[in-house]
């Protein structure tokens, strides 16, 4: 199975403090390029957050949520599905294995408490105005890559470019409204933007962009995909890979940025490890037998039914449901919108009815799951509900014409509940006809529906054999429709080429949303990522009130214009009927072999568990696992 709530940054100017003469230079040069008025304010900070204060002071000393004194040691290991040929993860060739973009750093870095601020990390501090339509970030001199050469704004202007030219074709979208990258001198890189752009988000993107060694890629091609260790100024480099089978990345010793506040108590690992694996079930069982030592699990029946083996029952693997403070997740079945048969809402609404949720938590998943119906569930203050306020009105009338009349008729649309005892709900399959009947699709001699004489067939792209229990039912109600129906197994590689180039009816998909949205909606949902390959919008979606509603939420002001906007897209998408919601559980539920401590004990911060940040290993308690045989 393929599987991101904010404050308002009143910005406060600090004291003025001594400037070297190449800084004065630099600020000389951005107050000429901007024209600006000697009275316009600009802001110098260690921080920036999108509508708030920050949490955290200049010269804060870490996150409040770590162990200060948290040990270095040990390994981490984990599972991955599917394969992987590749440590490139921003170009479309190849398939990049996990956590492949651990090799870098950026000028700024957020935390697991605000889901809106960001921190300096390579940038010391940055300067802005008020309305961010620039960005100088000055970055600390110390700052090196892993081969002892200096991260320099020269870097920083090269990975922005690169990035553009040569990176997967949804950068140049992304990236779309950056006038100019340049470097003022060798620590001082100024970002200048597009006055019309999302100013608000384009700040935070310049901040979290990855750098790259130009010197390194002056030598090696960045469109080629590899397996080489690529140069980076991350806390982790390279220490093994396996292709397809297993990578390993391990501390440095002689990491530049150990010491800085946003990495005390943090990436306390020495190696982090990932196994891959083909399907669940055979992960579990190698979990079982310790082939790694942390699963996060996401197979209810396995949840229930699945950890009551000896290593359980005698405690050398603990098992957890802790609390997740996030969206929980857009996951569900998509629908490819660029095939002409699924033009028709009423066509995909019925599809979505052949999916009874209610009979496959009872009867697959031991009662685990809720039903996903929002965009972004499990957030109370972004989910749209009931019927739109006045201010969500003041935005969807002027689209009226091209978002369904239901969105002002009805409440924000919530799927029908099936029957948990009749996988074949008659009710539902009965309104599910009667729709494919309204868009022409009528039952022939065969059993099977027509129209304009085009058979109706569906097919569903699965690259999980453990997935199958689930399509399956779904594909048994489409055939009682009169649709030909199946589910296309594939392997995780030839899946993973097929989403690149949208070559699928059907396919299940997850996308973990932010609490403070903003304009990465238009790689989900956006007009001008619907025919770039590899881009996020799986559906195919290109629809102009949808492209207005993005814009909304990327331009608002404050928490409250935010949130109304999102209200706004939530409940446009739903009713487009663009996917068939899945299920969501707000909970993380979690198993390690008990050799690992915390700084926290039933409730993580709100955006993570941390699990492979702020963790630590117990060599005492991996000693006392090793001497009983367990691991």
């Amino acid at each position: 199975m393929t599987t991101t709530q904010a404050r308002a940054l009143t910005i406060r100017t600090p004291a003025i403090r001594r400037l070297t003469l190449t800084a004065l230079m630099a600020l000389g040069l951005a107050f000429a390029a901007q024209g600006l008025r000697a009275e316009e304010k600009v802001i110098t900070a260690h921080g920036v957050s999108t509508f708030g204060d920050l949490k955290y002071p200049e010269g804060f000393a870490h996150w409040d949520y770590v162990n200060p004194d948290a040990p270095k040691g040990g390994e981490f290991s984990t599972w991955a599905f599917g394969t992987f040929d590749s440590l490139t993860p921003y170009i479309l060739k190849g398939n990049a294995a996990a956590m492949s973009s651990i090799f870098y750093e950026s000028l700024m870095t957020g935390n697991l408490e605000e889901p809106d601020s960001m921190y300096g990390l390579i940038a010391e501090s940055l300067e802005y105005p008020e309305n961010r339509e620039w960005v100088i970030f000055h970055m600390r001199p110390e700052a090196m890559f892993r081969d002892g050469t200096p991260v320099t704004a020269q870097d920083v202007v090269f990975s922005y470019n690169v990035l553009v030219d040569k990176g997967r074709p949804s950068f140049k979208i992304s990236l779309k409204d950056f006038k100019t990258v340049e470097a003022l001198d060798d620590h001082t890189v100024k970002f200048t933007f597009n006055p019309d752009g999302p100013l608000r988000e384009l700040l935070m993107t310049a901040g979290g962009l990855p750098i790259f060694s130009k010197a390194y890629y002056d030598k090696v091609d960045f469109t080629e995909s590899s397996l080489e260790p690529p140069m980076g100024s991350g806390e982790y480099e390279l220490l093994s890979v396996d292709p397809g089978r297993s990578v390993s990345y391990k501390r440095r010793d002689d990491y530049w940025g150990k010491n800085l506040p946003v990495n005390i108590g943090q990436n306390n690992f020495d190696v982090i490890k990932y196994e891959y694996f083909a399907d669940y079930t055979t992960a579990f069982e190698a979990f079982k037998a310790g082939a790694y030592t942390f699963r996060e699990e996401y197979q209810s029946k396995i949840w229930a039914t699945g950890y009551e083996f000896p290593a359980v029952k005698n405690g050398q693997v603990k098992t957890e449901e802790l609390k997740d403070g996030r969206p929980a997740g857009t996951q569900g079945f998509w629908f490819n919108l660029r095939r002409d048969k699924f033009k028709d809402p009423r066509l995909r609404e019925a599809i979505g009815l052949a999916f009874n949720f209610e009979w496959s938590n009872e009867s697959l998943f031991y009662g685990g799951y809720e039903r996903t119906d929002s965009f972004w569930e499990n957030s109370d203050t972004l989910q749209a509900t009931g019927m739109p306020s006045e201010a969500e009105l003041a935005l969807l009338e002027p689209l009226r014409a091209d978002i369904p009349e239901t969105v002002f008729t009805q409440p924000a649309y919530v799927p029908e509940k099936s029957n948990p005892d009749d996988l074949a709900d008659r009710r539902a399959l009965r309104r599910a006809g009667q729709l494919l009947e309204d868009a022409g699709w009528i039952v022939g001699n065969d059993g099977i529906r027509y129209k304009d004489g085009q058979k109706l067939t569906v097919t569903v792209l699965n690259d999980s054999p453990s997935f199958d229990r689930i399509i399956n039912p779904m594909i048994e109600n489409l055939k009682r429709l009169g649709i030909e129906a199946d589910a296309t197994r594939v392997d995780a590689a030839e899946a993973q080429e097929r989403e690149k180039t949208f070559d699928y009816d059907i396919v299940t998909q997850r996308f973990a949303m932010s609490s403070t949205p903003g304009d990465e909606l238009r790689q989900i949902f956006g007009s001008e990522t619907a025919e770039v390959p590899g881009s996020a919008n799986i559906a195919g979606l290109a629809n102009p009130a949808v492209d207005a509603l993005v814009d909304k939420v990327a331009t608002a002001t404050s928490r409250e214009e935010l949130d109304t906007a999102v209200h706004a897209l939530d409940r446009v998408l739903r009713a487009m009927q663009i996917w068939i919601p899945q299920w969501y559980k707000g909970t993380h539920t979690i198993a390690y072999f008990d050799q690992y401590d915390r700084p926290y004990t039933d409730t993580p911060p709100p955006f993570g568990m941390g699990e492979m940040s702020i963790w630590w290993y117990n060599a005492e308690k991996a000693q006392a696992l090793r001497d009983a045989g367990a691991l």
